[in-house]
């Protein structure tokens, strides 16, 4: 096997074991594990079939997964197995309970948009910005009743 294919099988695996600590969809666990043993079993060397834009002719190899392996080709890394390495600060962790919210997303908002207090995101919450990644069923005014009492629950503790 070629060094490349098993340097992205175990990123892979890595990733599946790290959402298994967290107790993460498990048909996403599983898929990345499929992908880790294709991978694995390949002859021919991963780069070479990415250039040809084969990917997602290999079984287990999804949209996804196909962009990850791309993403550790052009880069030597996977930014979803790195944001799954560095867990959430324990003052932004509780922001997975508001309605909507999810690990990821809230991952996103600190990483990516580098909202780390709950004042920065109630305006971002007030904006409306944050409807099109919570979701129709939370109205900004729930979500913004849900800051408010995560607020008051923590000054509480």
């Amino acid at each position: 096997m070629p060094k490349t294919n098993y340097d992205i099988a175990n990123v892979f695996l890595a990733m599946a074991e790290l959402l298994a600590a967290q107790s993460a969809n498990p048909y996403r666990i599983q898929a990345y594990r499929r992908v880790a043993q294709t991978l694995a079993s390949l002859t021919e060397d991963i780069q070479d079939i990415a250039q040809r834009d084969e990917l997602d002719l290999l079984p287990t190899i999804g949209k996804e997964s196909s962009a990850k392996i791309h993403e550790y080709l052009r880069t030597g890394n996977i930014r979803a197995y790195e944001n799954l390495k560095t867990p959430l600060p324990d003052a932004i962790l509780p922001w997975t309970t508001l309605p909507g919210f999810s690990e990821p997303l809230v991952q996103d908002l600190y990483r990516h948009l580098h909202i780390t207090t709950l004042d920065d995101l109630e305006k971002l919450a007030r904006s409306h910005l944050l409807q099109t990644r919570v979701g129709p069923s939370t109205t900004t005014e729930e979500l913004v009743q849900a800051i408010q009492q995560l607020r008051k629950n923590l000054s509480a503790n």
